[in-house]
């Protein structure tokens, strides 16, 4: 069992989530966010819900890469080695390309591509040195395809994160002697704080428990890919990937 788990971005949404189901079911867990007011409240409901586990949390910005290195391994030795690292850190900003909102999208950009590359290296030597590890990435059913409007650029990162963790687990093909997984999660909508201002919620939209539970589910297969729920967002998936442009459109 991956007993020691890092989530980032865990102070609130779907790593707050996921920390709630872990610790349900025994695991010590590492928490990062910027939030660190959050994160120490999250921390005294855990340990006193399940007295069994350990939580450590620590203050991180994923964009000061060089903090990103020395969290993870502060973590690492806080709780005698991460054996699943979960890159969930995220921004959803964005605007139409070409409509001045060029700021939005480079801050999205560099949170949910450059700063969990970061992540990744991070956790991967981690893993290489004891030559075993999870790493998950969260990544998006938007990944699937180009999307239009505000999801440009959060899309575009997306599919640019899931082509990073195939890119990891094609080194790992064929590398003997190790206990290593790389999973990509393609969440459908789920409620989260990154979603809770939309006035109008899209069709399928779980609760954020619901899509919790859905998400630690698929991430303990260790499976290379998977999206989560599996309905509707599996059929859906596919209609996004093979769909003319002009339909994509009007789904989304």
């Amino acid at each position: 069992m991956r007993k020691t788990i890092l989530i980032t971005g865990a102070s609130s949404g779907l790593g707050a989530g996921m920390a709630r189901v872990w610790a349900a079911q025994g695991h010590d867990l590492a928490l990062t966010a910027r939030r660190v007011e959050r994160l120490e409240a999250l921390k005294a409901e855990l340990e006193a819900a399940h007295p069994s586990i350990r939580v450590v949390v620590h203050a991180l910005d994923v964009t000061d890469h060089a903090e990103v290195f020395r969290v993870f391994a502060r973590a690492a030795q806080d709780l005698g080695g991460l054996d699943r690292v979960v890159v969930n850190a995220g921004l959803g900003k964005g605007g139409r390309i070409g409509t001045g909102k060029f700021e939005a999208n480079r801050e999205t950009a560099e949170t949910n591509f450059v700063a969990a590359l970061a992540q990744c290296e991070a956790a991967m030597e981690h893993f290489y040195e004891r030559r075993a590890g999870h790493l998950v990435v969260v990544s998006s059913v938007s990944a699937m395809r180009g999307m239009p409007s505000s999801m440009t650029t959060y899309a575009a990162t997306k599919a640019g994160l899931a082509a990073l963790a195939e890119g990891i687990r094609s080194d790992l093909v064929n590398r003997k002697g190790h206990d290593i997984a790389v999973t990509t999660v393609y969440p459908g909508y789920i409620a989260s704080e990154m979603n809770e201002k939309v006035e109008q919620k899209p069709k399928g939209m779980v609760d954020n428990e619901t899509g919790s539970r859905a998400l630690v589910a698929a991430i303990e297969t260790e499976k290379p890919e998977r999206i989560v729920p599996a309905w509707p967002w599996r059929p859906v998936s596919f209609v996004l990937r093979h769909a003319p442009l002009g339909i994509v459109r009007r789904m989304v």
